[in-house]
């Protein structure tokens, strides 16, 4: 089981704790230091000072990197295997993970297919063959980077150790997918379209954390995520998105954010849980998501 597993370990419970409170407070410092500012005017600056492949490495690098951080502190700290963090299994799943990329992945092709062909006028063509070749070998490399440190972290290290000292599946749940969307707050998206979209945040990282408890390991969460950002960043970019690159198209109309919020949330992401659910088999959904951790 995998958050019952930490108990094979015996490492000090405010380890697992040291790099998501530190990540998490300078977010806090960035968010208080961003408030009033024009993030979007900081980063059309960077972008004309270092090109908008520039600025896409020093703004993703950091984060990427920090995988590493991660991996070296459960490793060598904590002294508990990398597989452990990530998976209950004997080996990490590696078909999971690809499975979840190349079926978000397809979704997500599909829906910029359709909204595309149905408003084209909300679109611009952005594609520049050598810029998005650069562009796509950079993100090839620092976008899953970036996505398995949040997933590592959060419902990795944080979640993990959460189960080790509340004993609860629920809270073990739930504060790490509230601490991950409030982990967006200072995103420009939340200035252009409103607190709205923490909704969406907040509920994709209850959507991650399901995937993670219910098939007990992160081999799921991983693959949506790294699909998630690097697809919609080769796909479609915006003046208003956190990430400004030489995707393939421009997304040139005014956000609503209602049915951006809705669709994934209440609509989409329920449904590729029943697909997660029948092909993995998922069972007794109450008691891994609500009930009390055996660390016995």
């Amino acid at each position: 089981m995998y958050l019952e597993q930490v108990k094979k370990f015996t490492s000090n419970p405010i380890l697992y704790f040291v790099l998501p409170v530190a990540f998490l407070l300078l977010m806090i410092v960035n968010y208080v230091f961003s408030m009033g500012v024009d993030s979007n005017a900081v980063i059309d600056q960077l972008i004309q000072q270092v090109g908008v492949n520039g600025a896409f490495v020093l703004m993703i690098a950091p984060l990427s990197i920090g995988l590493f951080l991660v991996w070296f502190w459960v490793k060598v700290i904590q002294r508990q295997s990398i597989t452990s963090l990530t998976t209950s299994r004997k080996k990490v799943d590696f078909k999971r993970i690809f499975f979840s990329f190349f079926l978000w992945a397809s979704i997500t092709i599909v829906m910029t297919y359709i909204a595309y062909a149905i408003e084209p006028e909300n679109f611009v063509v952005n594609f520049k063959p050598k810029k998005f070749l650069l562009f796509l070998g950079l993100a090839i490399i620092l976008i899953p980077l970036q996505t398995s440190f949040e997933e590592y972290l959060f419902r990795g290290n944080l979640m993990q150790g959460l189960a080790l000292v509340t004993k609860s599946r629920l809270l073990s749940f739930l504060l790490p997918a509230i601490l991950f969307g409030l982990m967006h707050m200072a995103n420009p998206e939340v200035v252009k379209i409103g607190p709205i979209i923490m909704m969406y945040y907040i509920g994709t990282g209850l959507f991650l954390g399901i995937l993670t408890i219910m098939d007990e390991g992160l081999e799921l969460a991983l693959g949506f995520h790294a699909a998630n950002n690097l697809i919609g960043a080769l796909l479609v970019t915006a003046d208003w998105t956190a990430f400004q690159t030489h995707s393939i198209l421009k997304d040139v109309s005014e956000p609503s954010g209602s049915f951006e919020i809705i669709l994934p949330i209440f609509v989409i992401f329920p449904i590729l849980l029943f697909i997660f659910s029948k092909i993995y088999k998922w069972k007794n959904w109450k008691q891994k998501l609500t009930g009390t951790i055996d660390l016995n």
